[in-house]
């Protein structure tokens, strides 16, 4: 399936393709979506099929409006309306008690419903021209690398989708932040863009985190991009260390090994064994280039990807937490 410039006319047709029950890719600021009426079970159901998801993982449902929380959630929070005002449009999806007639089959038969305004022009003329909700994975096969360009979406899902609509680049280049509002105190489901201190100063509340406790995610909850392994390349992938990368290259390039190297601190020459991509010093510009740069490496049919362990901070939470679920610790 070739992109196409989301100019009016290609907007309205999207549109009409998502009344029709078909699947639209869009550009968020974060990832390309998959997207599909969310009131209709049927064209979720083509959601899983295309990316070969299992059926009882849920699906963010992208609206409008700050109003259209109302439509798909049960009660709507004063900490969803304060998190939502500040945020959204943006890279924060927010999990609510859902509405009876929300489909269990966006949820992935939970009572519960993840919702988001995306920031980005496209995504929102399309939600405006749609006039509804729009479940939206990420546009890749299930478990592999997120598409952060249209193209990544072509080669990957070809005519599985309807129409891409091609907006350019992702900024964030991250999936969003998930936060749970539909229990008693506000929690972290998965780390994005938006860091747990700014949603903190926002609630005046302090966030339960995944890594706080083995029950920190009560058991039977499940969420987008929870999978062990997930944002994955086909190609072995490994993080590790800046001070020990120089020797295990040496290894891995003593027994014949050819390596892709993704590092922003080591400096080492491109050889025919060894091709090397240099991330940015930036949480920010590193996110927003991180699933490019791994797509580009895996395409080159390589030994293996090493990855340059990236500093143990806040800022680069969302980061490490990508890295942990697409390579493993050397």
């Amino acid at each position: 399936m070739k992109p196409v410039f989301p100019d009016t006319n290609a907007i309205a047709h999207a549109a009409d393709l998502l009344r029709q029950g078909r699947l639209v890719a869009f550009p968020t600021e974060t990832v390309y979506g998959l997207g599909a009426d969310a009131s209709n079970p049927d064209a979720v159901a083509g959601i899983f099929k295309a990316k070969g998801r299992p059926t009882d993982h849920p699906l963010i449902v992208h609206i409008a409006d700050i109003d259209s929380l109302a439509d798909w959630a049960s009660t709507v929070p004063d900490a969803a309306l304060k998190l939502a005002d500040r945020f959204w449009p943006g890279p924060l999806a927010i999990i609510l008690n859902k509405k009876p007639e929300v489909p269990l089959a966006v949820t992935g038969g939970q009572q519960t419903v993840g919702l988001r305004i995306p920031d980005h022009p496209v995504a929102l003329a399309l939600l405006k021209s749609f006039g509804g909700g729009i479940a939206a994975p990420s546009a890749n096969r299930f478990c592999r690398i997120s598409p952060t360009q249209a193209a990544h979406v072509s080669e990957e899902l070809g005519d599985a989708v309807d129409m891409i609509l091609d907006g350019g680049a992702c900024q964030v280049g991250v999936e969003s932040t998930i936060i749970d509002l539909s229990g008693n105190r506000p929690r972290l489901l998965r780390p994005g863009h938006i860091t747990t201190q700014e949603i903190e100063a926002v609630l005046q509340a302090e966030l339960i985190l995944p890594a706080a406790n083995a029950v920190a995610i009560p058991a039977g909850v499940r969420t987008p991009g929870m999978m062990d392994v997930h944002y994955a390349p086909t190609t072995p992938a490994m993080r590790c260390p800046v001070e020990q990368l120089q020797e295990m290259l040496t290894t891995l390039i003593g027994n014949g090994k050819k390596i892709g190297l993704l590092s922003y601190q080591l400096d080492i020459a491109q050889t025919s064994q060894v091709r090397v991509l240099r991330s940015p010093e930036q949480a920010g510009d590193y996110a927003q280039r991180l699933y490019a740069a791994l797509r580009e490496l895996d395409s080159l049919q390589l030994d293996l990807i090493l990855v340059e362990q990236p500093p143990q901070t806040e800022l680069w939470r969302a980061i490490n937490d990508r890295l942990s679920k697409a390579t493993v610790a050397a």
